[in-house]
């Protein structure tokens, strides 16, 4: 397929696109907002500060652009980052974590790869530079900018295995892709590896910026009060922490939590879903179980979890105070096939952590993380949780696997610093 193919097949699915986000909608409103956006009709106004573009297309890229955009900011001190987004999750993540640097962060969605909106984007905004996160290869934008002589960085890039092979079959509009990049900084050598065969000629093995990613403040403050609520008007609870769990894995956790004997007394099941227009069906879930159930949108009114069995994470942008107020943490997607989740934050905070067997999408720091002793796999919801119940039930295992993680996270960081200083060779 080349990119004119590629081109007219967007516009042939366009009807099909804009009803997809209609119907997303009926759960999540922010699927119907912004639509001139994403068609390059309307969006924040050029401005007077010069702009570099970050393009982080849902909440765990744009968490990871956390480090690499105030980098960004404190090299570049006259320009404004324009963050654009595919997901209204990622736009609203976005909006929480740079809210504080006022009009030198403003947002937008990125329109749909058809040629001409991606020009007229682009002619809009005229960014210095077009830095694009983890594994985004759009390439009517990369064409777009190399015409335009706008520098183009893959940043924290990735790829796994069964990408590079859906990114040979989409034959020369991906190669021409590749090749159009002007700086790849790769997260490990095998990612480099994998986006070199591809055609990308300058491919720097620079770490995963993930590890630069910080606790803020107010995060660990708020962990602290879940952590007060969580124990209101009684001894302190274990808490066993499910993080960013996706469709299928809640019953299957649900269940083996129901079976299990001898719980430390008073432990805490907390759910946390990735997606929120699933937070009302997961509640379902539990209540169909016989559990009774405490919802952190209402803990504010409520007097706190009190005698709750589980508690139901149904907040965005709070993850690392959840992380914060556990005593473990399993990072969701891994017991089905889906390829897991970033451990990273969990690890940064010395949490003990517990992975499925499926993780491909972060396959290098899993394997690590359980090499090095700071994460335990398991084969399946059985396994997960009776490995929750001896963490909770031992507090030396959950201290020394604790300092492990958090061993394991130091180590690997400075990788926003490598790649701000790859970029700044690259703008003018």
């Amino acid at each position: 397929m080349n990119r004119t193919l590629y081109s007219a097949l967007w516009w042939v699915a366009m009807p099909a696109v804009l009803g997809r986000l209609w119907w997303r909608g009926r759960k999540e409103p922010g699927y119907r907002a912004h639509w001139g956006e994403r068609l390059a009709l309307d969006g924040p106004a050029p401005g007077d500060r010069p702009t570099i573009m970050v393009h982080a297309v849902s909440v765990g890229e744009t968490r990871a652009a956390e480090p690499v955009v105030d980098a960004l900011l404190a090299a570049y001190p006259d320009c404004r980052i324009l963050l654009t987004h595919m997901t209204p999750t990622g736009r609203a993540t976005g909006k929480s974590l740079f809210a504080h640097h006022g009009e030198r962060v403003v947002q937008s969605y990125l329109p749909y790869d058809t040629g001409a909106m991606t020009r007229r984007f682009l002619r809009r905004h005229r960014p210095r530079a077009c830095i694009l996160m983890e594994t985004e290869v759009w390439p009517n934008l990369i064409h777009a900018c190399k015409q335009l002589a706008v520098p183009i960085v893959l940043a924290n890039a990735r790829l796994s295995e069964k990408s590079l092979k859906r990114g040979r079959k989409a034959g020369a509009v991906m190669l021409e892709a590749a090749r159009g990049f002007t700086l790849v900084a790769a997260q490990t050598e095998l990612d480099a590896e994998r986006i070199r065969s591809l055609g990308a000629p300058n491919v720097v093995v620079t770490g995963s910026v993930k590890f630069d990613v910080t606790p803020p403040p107010a995060a660990l403050e708020k962990g602290d009060w879940l952590r007060s609520r969580i124990r209101s008007g009684g001894p302190e609870r274990p808490v066993f922490l499910c993080a960013s769990t996706r469709e299928g894995e809640e019953a299957l956790i649900l269940d083996a939590w129901q079976r299990m004997p001898d719980k430390p007394s008073g432990a805490l099941l907390a759910l946390v879903p990735r997606h929120p227009q699933r937070f009302d069906e997961v509640a379902e879930l539990v209540a169909a179980r016989g559990f009774t159930l405490a919802r952190r949108s209402r803990l504010d009114l409520d007097h706190g979890v009190d005698g709750a069995d589980v508690l139901l994470g149904d907040s965005m942008g709070e993850m690392f105070a959840y992380y914060a107020a556990c005593d473990c943490a399993y990072i969701g997607g891994s017991l089905l096939p889906l390829g897991g989740q970033n451990l990273i934050e969990a690890c940064a905070l010395g949490k003990p952590v517990l992975v499925g067997e499926h993780t491909f999408n972060f396959l290098d720091a899993t394997n690590e993380a359980v090499g090095d002793g700071a994460a335990l796999r398991v084969p399946d919801a059985e396994a997960l949780v009776a490995a929750a119940v001896r963490l909770l039930g031992d507090v030396a295992a959950r201290v020394a696997m604790g300092e492990k993680a958090l061993a394991f996270a130091r180590r690997h960081r400075g990788a926003t610093l490598r790649t701000v200083e790859l970029v700044q060779r690259h703008i003018r």
